[in-house]
């Protein structure tokens, strides 16, 4: 057999069908599934089977999806999934990925739609964060990679080609984040070969913001040592608290000392969609580049994040190449350049930009605006039920849509256990983390589904446990009072 084309076009066609009905009821009826569900060991033993050599029918290989794969996945479409930053995906998107699989196009470059598409998505994403026209872009797999071609770029500034033909050796180069910054910002320094230490993790204030005092030392300290500052990373939105860093002051320190100024706002960057909210991210349109992901807030189907960078020149120096085999043209397939591989590391890319350019298409930015306000409201309704309840002890304001909450009389490791029973029981998946050296209940509200009942409900589960724990009669959930929004 020489072709991968099944014989009978009609069958496919019937398990095609088959296929799309029920992820629909899947989707439609997330409300009566466990949020998550530990895998058997039988399941995860049957992954470990060898490669096989005979194909299986499509229709069998969909029984064993159905069984084994469909059942054991994160849960983060579920409304009560509030561990982890994770987006719900929307319809839209997931018939988008349908049809971009089907059109199987390769997006590294080439004169074809999708280069088109996304050209489109990075306009409509720079506007939508304050960016100037004509800012460049390109669709990456999340803020991770983001974060990391954006000090790529941040380096190209700060060595030109001598940075690619003889490295940074010597460069003494020296980067600046707040404490609270995500790991992806460390790792970025680690894989571009300027190594963890040239990160300095500046404190934060009592609002949970990189201190702006702190930083003006820090880069006077490096500079009388004779090192080499090239980048303020700000934070909108940090994963722990959901805090931002002061942009604004952040832009100003870097212009004084000639510095790249990013912002990481994979999930915070969002907030500019809301009325409500874009004050928390004044000045992020000033930055020289921005990471952030639309499959968080945005709702689109992973993975999906995006870079911006103000400076089209060096945005493309930083990444293209010249090469015989991928030579510009003047017409042909080979035209329209510049093409997204002269733009991030990846010359094989899927047609990501179609699920983002029909989801936005479909619900507008009033639709995502609409999420971001909803989120931060139930992140409210929670503080507020985590203040009227006399064992629970808010240990951060929200500033956007986290609670992070502790219980007192619970030692550390009583706290992991109650999350991982909630998680396992397959009623809730809140999260762990750490505040102030002391481990809390960590929830992050992103879900378009999640909703008032979702809150109340995981308040009034923690407290009934509590009750049975003590050998009380469960308790009724306290009133939930009226909580003023945080102010960050």
């Amino acid at each position: 057999m020489s072709t991968l084309d099944p014989t009978d076009w009609s069958s496919l066609r019937a398990l095609g069908h088959q296929m799309l009905d029920d992820m629909l009821d899947h989707l439609s009826s997330i409300r009566t599934q466990p949020v998550w569900q530990k895998m058997p060991e039988e399941v995860r033993q049957g992954f470990t089977a060898p490669l096989p050599t005979t194909g299986t029918a499509p229709e069998a290989l969909y029984e064993r999806f159905q069984a084994d794969i469909q059942p054991y996945v994160t849960g983060n479409l579920h409304p009560r999934f509030m561990g982890w930053v994770h987006g719900g995906g929307n319809p839209v998107s997931m018939l988008a990925e349908l049809l971009a699989g089907a059109m199987n196009a390769n997006c590294g470059g080439r004169d074809h739609v999708g280069i088109a598409v996304e050209r489109q998505v990075i306009a409509w994403a720079a506007d939508m964060l304050g960016m100037p026209a004509g800012t460049s872009g390109v669709l990456l797999t999340g803020s991770s990679m983001a974060n990391f071609c954006a000090l790529l770029c941040a380096r190209q500034k700060a060595l030109g080609e001598a940075g690619h033909e003889a490295g940074i050796s010597g460069t003494n180069l020296v980067a600046y984040a707040s404490a609270g910054v995500h790991r992806c910002i460390t790792g970025a320094m680690d894989m571009a070969g300027l190594g963890r230490s040239a990160l300095r993790k500046i404190p934060l204030d009592a609002q949970m913001r990189m201190d702006m005092e702190a930083l003006r030392a820090a880069i006077a300290a490096d500079k009388a040592a004779g090192l080499t500052p090239f980048l303020i990373a700000g934070t909108a939105g940090s994963v722990d608290t959901g805090a931002f860093d002061d942009l604004i002051e952040a832009r100003r320190i870097a212009d004084e000392h000639g510095l790249w100024f990013h912002v990481d706002g994979a999930f915070g960057a969002l907030a500019a969609l809301s009325p409500a909210k874009r004050h928390l991210v004044a000045g992020l349109g000033s930055a020289d580049s921005i990471a952030f992901d639309f499959h968080k807030w945005a709702q689109v189907t992973y993975s999906c994040g995006c870079l911006l960078v103000r400076d089209a020149t060096i945005h493309n120096a930083s990444f293209a190449q010249a090469t015989s085999y991928l030579a510009a043209a003047p017409r042909g397939l080979a035209g329209g350049f510049p093409w997204p591989c002269d733009l991030g590391p990846d010359l094989s890319r899927g047609f990501s930009a179609l699920k983002v350019w029909m989801s936005l298409s479909a619900y507008g930015t009033e639709g995502l605006a609409g999420v971001v306000e909803t989120s931060c409201a139930l992140a409210q309704r929670l503080a507020a039920h985590v203040l009227a309840a006399p064992r629970l002890t808010l240990l951060s304001p929200p500033a956007l849509n986290i609670v992070c909450f502790a219980i007192e009389g619970y030692s550390d490791q009583q706290l992991t256990d109650l999350v991982a029973d909630l998680q396992e029981d397959g009623l809730f998946a809140p999260s762990t983390t750490s505040i102030a050296g002391r481990t809390a209940i960590r929830c992050a509200i992103v879900n378009h589904r999640t909703n008032e009942a979702d809150i109340d409900a995981l308040v009034e589960e923690i407290l009934r446990r509590l009750s049975l724990a003590a050998g009380r009669p469960t308790a009724a959930a306290p009133q939930v009072p009226t909580l003023p929004c945080a102010k960050t």
